[in-house]
Order: structure tokens, then C-alpha cells, then sequence
């Protein structure tokens, strides 16, 4: 993903510039040393002090994560429209709920399939919550398809998408179009209809809609979350969960 590439460009950048910022200070000190020399002062150094590299480290990672919440928050904001629009989304809660939660998913993510249970908790203790379910196959070409058809079934057949997405999960092995396919087929699904609504122009912008939120956010697996304000990653549980929904709504 964007996000992750950039950085590692910054962890490169910032050991070069501390060598660049001591390097300069040693040859402004001492002028008349050549570059050799001051190459072999800065590597004793830092082996005589290793424990410099490890602060350099943990700084660099809060800056980062710094930065990293800041470009979420912006990004939340700035598309809010396409975060929290229901429209052909998976809606689990009451439509009425004055609390949303955005889950990115996979079909073939395991931890997804453990957080489903969370999510059907949440929403049956609190009227007040609902959860709007983002496509976000990452895990192969099966999970593309996969999506495909559960796209096209929840903009046919909206009543019965929690009831499909709940037992396409909960299937055991790989899913894929097929098994998607012969899944949307036994609750009633038209194949003809279903697979050419799947070729609508819609299906595929909906999930690079997805994929280009979650690189904004600095998502890159599945179950990932946006609650609030704030972006939450993995299969954290019902506790958790919880935890974070109560800070944003105090």
C-alpha cells in the first residue's frame, strides 16, 4: 500500500539526515579531517552508543503515528459521504442508529469471521449503533469475486444481504464467485439478473472506492475500523469495541 511505502522512505530519510546533520557537524569542527575520517568517528559512535539507534527508532515511530492520525482524522473528514452512506452498503443495526461504525472486510479473512459475533452483539445490545460493512477483499482474486456477487445480491435483494453476508462468512475453506454464486442462488437469487447487475460499472467502483479509503487511512488488512474519529485495527473484540465507541460518543 501508498501509505506503508511512504514509510519506509521516511525511516531511510531520517538515518541518512542523522548521519548528514553529524557529518556536518564534525567537518564544520574539525575541517581539515577528510570524509573517511569522519565516516569512521560517526560509525564508532553509534557503536559505542547502540542504544541511540533504538530512541531514534521509537521516535520515528511516534512521529509517524502522529502523522498517521492526522491523515486519518483528514481523511474521515473529508469523506464522510462515502464512509458512512449506507446506500448498496451491508447494514447491520438499526437504520435509525444515530452511531455508525465502518468495518472493511474480507470474505476469506478468519479474523472477520471471529469479529462477525462482536458486531451481532454490539448492535443487539445498543438499537443506538449500526455498522455500515465495506468490501475490502485483499486476500485474492476469490475474495474479488466473491464481493462481486455479494454486491450485486445486497442491491437486488437488500432484505436478505445480513442473512447472506452472515452465512457466506460463516462458510468453512476459500470463498469465491462460485460459492458466492451458489450461496445468492439457494435464497432466490435470479443468475441472470445477479450476474449481469455483477457487470455494472457500479460493483467495480464501489470497491476501488474502498481500496482507495482504506490506503488513505492507512489500511492494508481485514477487520479494520473507522469509529469516530479514529481508525481501529484487527479483531480487538466485543471489550474493545465497546471501549472505543464509548470514548468517541463522551
Amino acid at each position: 500500500m501508498k501509505y506503508w511505502a511512504r514509510v519506509m522512505r521516511q525511516t531511510f530519510g531520517m538515518v541518512v539526515g542523522i548521519a548528514a546533520l553529524l557529518s556536518v557537524s564534525l567537518v564544520q569542527a574539525q575541517e581539515t579531517m577528510n570524509r573517511a575520517e569522519v565516516e569512521k568517528i560517526i560509525r564508532e559512535y553509534l557503536l559505542a552508543n547502540p542504544q541511540l539507534m533504538l530512541e531514534i527508532n521509537e521516535a520515528l515511530q511516534q512521529q509517524q503515528q502522529q502523522q498517521l492520525s492526522q491523515q486519518q482524522t483528514d481523511v474521515i473528514a473529508q469523506n464522510q459521504e462515502k464512509l458512512f452512506s449506507t446506500e448498496g452498503q451491508l447494514v447491520f443495526g438499526s437504520p435509525d442508529a444515530e452511531f455508525t461504525v465502518v468495518e472493511f472486510f474480507d470474505y476469506n479473512c478468519s479474523f472477520c469471521q471471529r469479529a462477525l459475533a462482536d458486531m451481532r452483539q454490539i448492535v443487539e445490545d445498543d438499537k443506538n449503533i449500526r455498522f455500515v460493512l465495506k468490501e475490502f477483499p485483499v486476500l485474492g482474486e476469490g475474495s474479488i469475486e466473491a464481493s462481486r456477487v455479494s454486491l450485486a445480491f445486497t442491491k437486488l435483494m437488500p432484505e436478505k444481504a445480513g442473512l447472506f453476508h452472515t452465512e457466506l462468512l460463516g462458510l468453512p475453506g476459500p470463498k469465491d464467485g462460485d460459492r458466492a454464486m451458489d450461496l445468492a442462488l439457494e435464497m432466490g437469487a435470479d443468475e441472470a439478473v445477479l450476474r449481469a447487475e455483477m457487470e455494472k460499472s457500479h460493483i467495480i467502483e464501489s470497491i476501488s472506492d474502498v481500496y482507495g479509503l482504506a490506503d488513505g487511512l492507512g489500511i492494508t488488512g481485514t477487520p479494520s475500523y473507522v469509529i469516530g474519529n479514529k481508525v481501529v485495527f484487527g479483531a480487538v473484540g466485543y471489550d474493545q469495541l465497546k471501549q472505543e465507541m464509548a470514548s468517541q460518543l463522551n
